[in-house]
């Protein structure tokens, strides 16, 4: 996923979901002159990656709060990134939290995401069921039938695709892009 982030010199890069914090760092040991962001709803989540914030002395602002309500001014990132976040979201809070990442998105942004995807094969199709039933059929009901593309285009995102899929041992892992339009008619941007 950093790969096809390509993540530029001084951008802003927000990881939406970030627990731990484990892709905030990876990003910024990767690209130190970015400046990243990391948004968790849970306090303790949070602790755990200040601290491996610290020991890695990496600067990297983490913030509490909902993918559905940012904390953040509009159009204030160059990329979003989410690793295996969204699975554990309801329909309605996806399509929030879409919307969410296109406002905080500078024209010409890039939404990428990490998470499972539509089973690729009967194998990959079982192996997800062990995530279904851990995570709840619910919120794993649009991965499973590969609606995220829909989703995003549905809350206004352009050149939506899956980039790529993975057969791991607990389904199947998609990599997914979308582009916030350069010109945005919900902000005004040009």
């Amino acid at each position: 996923m950093l790969l096809q982030a390509d993540i530029q010199a001084g951008d802003r890069v927000l990881d939406l979901g970030c627990g731990t914090g484990t892709l905030a760092t990876m990003v910024k040991h990767s690209h130190p002159s970015a400046e990243v962001f990391g948004l968790d709803a849970d306090a303790e989540t949070l602790k755990l990656a200040r601290g491996k914030m610290a020991r890695a002395s990496l600067e990297v602002q983490l913030d509490q709060g909902y993918a559905s309500a940012l904390p953040y001014a509009p159009a204030s990132f160059d990329r979003v990134l989410s690793s295996l976040f969204f699975h554990h979201l309801s329909d309605k809070v996806k399509g929030q939290a879409m919307l969410e990442v296109r406002r905080v998105l500078r024209p010409g942004g890039e939404f990428h995401i990490a998470d499972w995807g539509k089973p690729t094969s009967s194998a990959m199709r079982l192996a997800f069921f062990g995530i279904q039933m851990l995570d709840g059929f619910a919120t794993t009901r649009a991965s499973v039938m590969g609606l995220l593309p829909e989703l995003l285009s549905l809350a206004g995102f352009e050149g939506v695709e899956v980039t790529r899929n993975y057969s791991t041992l607990f389904g199947t892992l998609s990599l997914y892009l979308a582009r916030k339009p350069r010109t945005d008619a919900e902000t005004n941007d040009p």
